[in-house]
Parts: structure tokens; C-alpha cells; sequence
């Protein structure tokens, strides 16, 4: 987990079929779309713009430091060369292999490689039809007896071919379990035990998630942020306008500084963010998404001290601020600007020194005496074991200001 917990933020890619509809990864689900349907985004899957490396340079600009790609969703649709399968890339006009430049555009970054790969698959024809599938309308569709323990030989096999094709894999998100609905499936369902097991035998030092049904290393929060610490390792997945895929007509994007202020507060509850993109049909990062990235890759670079290798710290902080610390260093994250002042409970003796992270300036230390009153343009006595901080009046040019103190 070493690595995992110093790293602090990756990048999540959506990618495939449904980049061409551009209107969410779950458009086949949401428009009861049939395979017959489906098929003309399969007919026309043509990426030419496909750059694996530039998209390495994004995520590490942006202070990434792994990538995970989703090698099949839900559609079923597999990114790779697949020996069990037709419905794969290979068989599109594009013609070749996605995974294999992908990993080695990562290695060459030196980013930390991950696969993301759905249990579910609503292309196969032995996945039984549920409330989650596509045709869960189609009565003659669920007439046809379906065998989940072929499907699961199917879901088996590719995985394997995953971690014996592409060398060391750091990171596999698996994607999910639901057995209390929509007459769900769980660990037994996709044989989770031996799943895993062969997982661990093939890529012993992998990092797996926690959605096949049985836990993993780390567990997954979803569009949310938890409210404090958890008693395990966790990473938020976090979109940037709330599709995972491509959705060309969606403008609910994030700000750049939201953004910047979710991965705070993710590392100051000893958590990771993983935030997706989701690359259009001819294999480009959409200007709106490069623009965020980029915003929060000039933020981490005057501030990435703060993020990488801290995690939450012992002291708590006051309202509007995140602390996150790494040894002897404490990172108060200003959410708002006070005037002035802030005052920082149980800190009082344990700083030697501070300063703005964004320039290296000093901030001043200010010693209150216990006894003093109020009086006029003379502030009063602060409850004992305080620490106050005296700022400027102008608010740094960035979108979080970060004071490191040195404790």
C-alpha cells in the first residue's frame, strides 16, 4: 500500500464505444438500446487522434502519478486484443490493440499503471438478463435460459489474459457488485473467491478494490466524499461533470478550484482521489477537461508538498480549513480568506515556523497573552493552547492557499 497512500491522486479513463453517443456510459442501460442498436458506435470506432502518451503527460502535469483505464465496461466492449472474444477493438475499423500503448505510455512516464474492468457485461449472451440490464424489458429476451458459470469462465479468462499480457499491473478496479437489487449478483455470482485468488497469484504485489463482493485493499466511495476518516484505505472516484464517459452536451462541470478543494479534503481523511475523464470518440481529452487538469496541475505545483505523502493529521483543525500532515510538517488548507488573523486550536508552543507554501514567505507567529482583554483595535485573549496566525490582507493568487508549518 506503500505507494498507494504516499501517491494521493490518479487519473480514472472512461473510454470506449459510448464515446461516439457522447451522451453518458450508460446510455445502452438508459435507452434500452438492443446489440443491434449498440452496434453502429461498434461499426465506426475509428480513434484516430489516439495519443496514450499525451495522456500521460496530462495526468502527470495535473500531479497524477497513476492512470487506470477501463479495459471493458458495462457494454461489454473490450479495448484489447481478446482471444475470447469478437467484440473487442481489433474487429472496429481502428483495427488495433488500445491496452498495450497505453501501459507503455504510462511506464515511459513513470506513472503507476491500473485496469479498471466491469463484472458486468450486457453484450455476452450467456450475462443473465436483470433489472440492470439493458433489455430487462424484453420478455421473449428473458425467456432464453441463460448459464452465468459459462459467463463467469468467460469473466475469469480475461482477467487472466489482462495480467499475463501487459507485464506488471499496479491497480485493478473491479466494477460491481449489487446483490440486494435489480435482482443482483455478488462474489458467488462472478466466483469472486477464485477471482481473486488468481489475481494474487498472477501480479502478487497488485492493489485490488473492494467491489467483486468480498474486500479488498482499499474501498471505493462514488461521487461523494466521506465525512471524516475511514478505518481502511479509500479513494473517492470523482468525476468532473458527473458522466464517466464522454457526454458532449453536459456543461455541470466542476470548478478548477472544487476540484483542487476535493483532493484536500480526501487527503485530510488519510484518503486518495481518483478523478475521470472521459476522451471523446476520436481519442482526444475534451478542452474543458485538459483546462481543469492543467488548473490543478499549477496548484499542485506550488503546493504538492501538501498532498503527497501527508495523510490526516492528529490535530484539528479550525472551520473552513483542511490540515493534512507529513512528519513534522503540518499543511493548514485556508478554504476561506479570513481577515487577518487565524487561530489554530492546540497548536500553541509546537511551532517553530511558518509560511505561505505558495512563495515560501513567512507568517508570523503571534503570542497572546492569557490574561488580555479586548480593547479597542486590540483583539482579546484566545481560549488556552491557541495558536495565532497573522496573515496578509491580500489572499494569495491561487485556488486554495496552503501554510506550511514546520512543527
Amino acid at each position: 500500500m506503500e505507494w498507494f497512500r504516499h501517491d494521493r491522486f490518479g487519473m480514472f479513463v472512461h473510454w470506449g464505444l459510448y464515446s461516439l453517443a457522447a451522451r453518458h456510459e450508460w446510455v445502452k442501460n438508459r435507452e434500452r438500446m438492443t446489440d443491434e442498436q449498440y452496434q453502429r458506435y461498434f461499426d465506426r470506432f475509428d480513434p484516430d487522434l489516439y495519443d496514450p502518451r499525451a495522456w500521460a503527460r496530462s495526468a502527470k502535469a495535473a500531479g497524477m502519478r497513476y492512470v487506470v483505464l477501463t479495459t471493458k465496461h458495462h457494454d461489454g466492449f473490450c479495448l484489447w486484443d481478446s482471444a475470447l472474444a469478437d467484440y473487442k477493438v481489433t474487429g472496429t475499423p481502428y483495427g488495433r490493440d488500445l491496452v498495450g500503448p497505453f501501459v507503455a505510455a504510462c511506464r515511459e512516464a513513470g506513472l503507476k499503471v491500473g485496469f479498471y474492468h466491469s463484472l458486468i457485461d450486457w453484450h455476452h449472451p450467456e450475462f443473465p438478463i436483470d433489472g440492470l440490464h439493458p433489455q430487462r424489458d424484453d420478455e421473449e429476451a428473458r425467456k432464453r435460459p441463460r448459464d452465468m458459470s459459462v459467463y463467469r469462465e468467460y469473466l475469469h479468462g480475461q482477467v487472466r489474459e489482462l495480467l499475463t499480457g501487459f507485464g506488471t499491473i499496479d491497480y485493478l478496479f473491479f466494477d460491481f457488485s449489487y446483490p440486494r437489487r435489480a435482482e443482483g449478483k455478488g462474489a458467488e455470482d462472478w466466483g469472486a473467491a477464485e477471482l481473486l485468488a488468481m489475481v494474487r497469484e498472477l501480479q502478487p504485489e497488485i492493489l485490488v478494490n473492494d467491489r467483486t463482493g468480498l474486500p479488498g485493499d482499499f474501498v471505493t466511495p462514488e461521487q461523494y466524499q466521506p465525512s471524516g476518516p475511514l478505518p481502511v484505505a479509500w479513494e473517492a472516484c470523482q468525476t468532473l461533470n458527473g458522466s464517466w464517459g464522454y457526454d458532449r452536451d453536459n456543461a455541470d462541470y466542476k470548478s478548477p478550484e472544487l476540484l483542487v478543494r476535493m483532493l484536500i479534503d480526501g487527503v485530510s481523511k488519510d484518503g486518495n482521489l481518483l478523478l475521470n475523464v472521459g476522451p471523446t470518440g476520436r481519442g482526444l481529452i475534451d478542452p474543458e477537461a485538459e483546462t481543469r487538469l492543467a488548473a490543478i496541475g499549477g496548484w499542485m505545483r506550488l503546493h504538492e508538498r501538501s498532498i503527497r505523502g501527508c495523510g490526516a493529521s492528529e490535530y484539528d483543525a479550525p472551520a473552513d480549513c483542511r490540515y493534512t500532515q507529513n512528519g513534522d510538517r503540518l499543511y493548514v488548507h485556508l478554504f476561506s480568506w479570513p481577515f487577518k488573523h487565524v487561530h489554530l486550536p492546540g497548536l500553541a508552543g509546537k511551532v517553530r515556523y511558518a509560511q505561505l507554501l505558495s512563495d515560501g514567505s513567512e507568517v508570523q507567529l503571534v503570542d497572546h497573552d492569557a490574561d488580555r482583554e479586548a480593547e479597542n483595535t486590540r483583539p482579546g485573549a484566545q481560549p488556552p493552547g491557541t495558536l495565532t496566525l497573522e496573515l496578509p490582507v491580500r489572499r494569495p493568487e491561487v485556488a486554495v492557499p496552503v501554510i506550511e508549518l514546520f512543527l
